[in-house]
């Protein structure tokens, strides 16, 4: 692994993240808010220290490698965190390091996990700064920086084998560069697609762009403290429950339909996985949920089927305090914490392409048993999956879920309820922002203390990069030659 490599190309992602910047200062600018010193401090540090970077440090000729990818995109996150945090600090909003980095983190990894007590304080730059990075974090700083970034050539595999979220990432052209470009404009029109009807619903074209940036991404972040709930509209909540499942489903599906194939969705065996659990999830929540809570089969219905498509594909969106309803519902939510939305997509979780080749694995080990002489494959779309794929998948479930117990035992440790921790951490490492107990719908992570919140920030990066990108750098095998 080349460190000088390194510092270089993260020295063009800050020059990238800089630039970003200057939109919500014309956000600022347009609204006449006294917060342009903030953003112009942000912008000036991020740009200088990029150009430092490059300048310092140089290339090597050779192409990228997988570790290479790994350390890239691992720490360009952390170096987008912590830049991505700095208009939260200059402006006074969060002047804690650790609430600021906690915010942009979540920010970038589309969480959606806040310590903000009352976001509608905040001034319209800073709210556009939040849900913007969400945006970039969706599909990708590092998809972005591929998509730009000519100079990475065939070397870009490593990047995006390394951040899209998938166990087999699936290449739309034959170079990467221009995979990431078509990722990108989709997601871009899906993107312009929902602003245009959450205006057409009413809304303005302000919060109309904030919540689409926070949708796609399935990220969670709302310009109101009452989240999607603020409207109390069956229009805004239909809206978003249809561009949450389309920000569920795998990116390359979305390609494909564009490019004139409209059965796309239904010939693929994970869509149909994933589209299948939705619709069960949502019927055994409403009616659980009917009588009990609402009096309507309608209400019933629009309010589970919400909650369920908003934490199934991790986006963190609440239109009810769900820590009222029945237990088997809360249940039912928590499991989808863990469940997660398709492979390819922006959603966060375990994934459901996963899921599925667990439960072909042990049906294969059932097999086996009653047939010990069968020779049987594990197939997904008609297709062998191969034996390192399988190793991946199931190495990643139980990392995840020794992770994931591992983080509850500590959060515990420190003082939190038995509840909250154990949602908080699957929250977090799922990437769905709000849980239960303290972190519930209508609550938020101030409360958690000053270390829990350096612990849920390793939980939401180890979300986010699949586990095995951060994981990776701590094992002293990856530095040897």
């Amino acid at each position: 692994m080349s460190s000088s490599t390194l510092l270089n190309l993260l020295g063009y992602l800050n020059l990238i993240l800089a630039g970003t910047m200057i939109f919500p200062m014309l956000v600022n600018w347009l609204y006449d808010e006294p917060m342009g010193k903030a953003f112009f401090l942000s912008t000036t540090i991020t740009a200088a220290a990029g150009l430092l970077l490059i300048l310092l440090f140089k290339r090597s000729p050779r192409d990228l490698t997988h570790r290479d990818g790994f350390a890239i995109v691992a720490f360009g996150w952390l170096s987008a965190a912590f830049f991505g945090a700095l208009p939260y600090l200059f402006s006074g909003s969060l002047p804690s390091l650790t609430d600021a980095f906690f915010e942009s983190v979540s920010g970038f990894t589309t969480t959606g996990a806040s310590i903000l007590t009352n976001v509608e304080t905040l001034s319209k730059g800073l709210l556009f700064w939040r849900s913007f990075i969400q945006w970039l974090g969706g599909m990708g700083i590092i998809v972005l920086s591929v998509a730009i970034l000519p100079f990475l050539g065939v070397g870009g595999m490593q990047l995006y084998k390394a951040e899209v979220p998938s166990p087999v990432p699936d290449k739309l052209k034959p170079r990467i560069r221009d995979t990431a470009s078509i990722l990108w404009k989709v997601y871009a029109l899906i993107s312009l697609a929902q602003t245009v009807l959450l205006m057409i619903g009413g809304m303005d074209l302000y919060d109309s762009l904030c919540h689409t940036f926070t949708t796609m991404p399935t990220g969670g972040f709302s310009t109101k403290n009452a989240s999607v709930a603020h409207y109390n509209s069956v229009y805004f909540d239909c809206v978003f429950i249809f561009f949450m499942l389309l920000a569920g489903i795998n990116f390359s599906l979305h390609y494909q339909m564009l490019k004139g194939r409209p059965l796309a969705f239904w010939k693929d065996s994970e869509c149909r996985f994933f589209l299948g659990a939705v619709l069960l999830l949502v019927f055994v929540v409403s009616a659980n949920i009917y009588g009990s809570v609402y009096e309507t089969i309608g209400q019933s219905l629009r309010f589970g089927a919400f909650q369920v498509v908003s934490i199934l594909t991790t986006t963190g969106y609440a239109t009810a305090d769900y820590e009222k309803w029945p237990a088997m519902a809360q249940l039912i939510l928590l499991l989808c914490m863990f469940l997660g939305a398709s492979a390819g997509s922006t959603g966060g979780g375990m994934k459901c392409l996963r899921a599925m080749l667990c439960f072909k694995y042990c049906y294969n080990e059932l097999f086996y048993l009653i047939h010990p002489h069968a020779v049987s494959h594990i197939k997904i779309g008609g297709k062998v999956v191969p034996d390192d794929v399988m190793r991946s998948v199931l190495g990643f479930l139980a990392l995840y879920l020794a992770l994931f117990a591992t983080c509850s035992v500590l959060l515990a440790g420190m003082g939190v309820d038995f509840i909250t921790s154990f949602a908080a951490v699957a929250a977090t490492i799922g990437n769905i922002g709000p849980g239960f107990g303290m972190v519930g719908p209508v609550d938020n992570y101030a409360l958690i203390p000053y270390l829990g919140k350096w612990l849920l920030i390793w939980c939401m990066l180890l979300g986010r990069l699949e586990i095995f990108t951060i994981i990776i750098l701590i094992v002293p095998e990856f530095y040897r030659k």
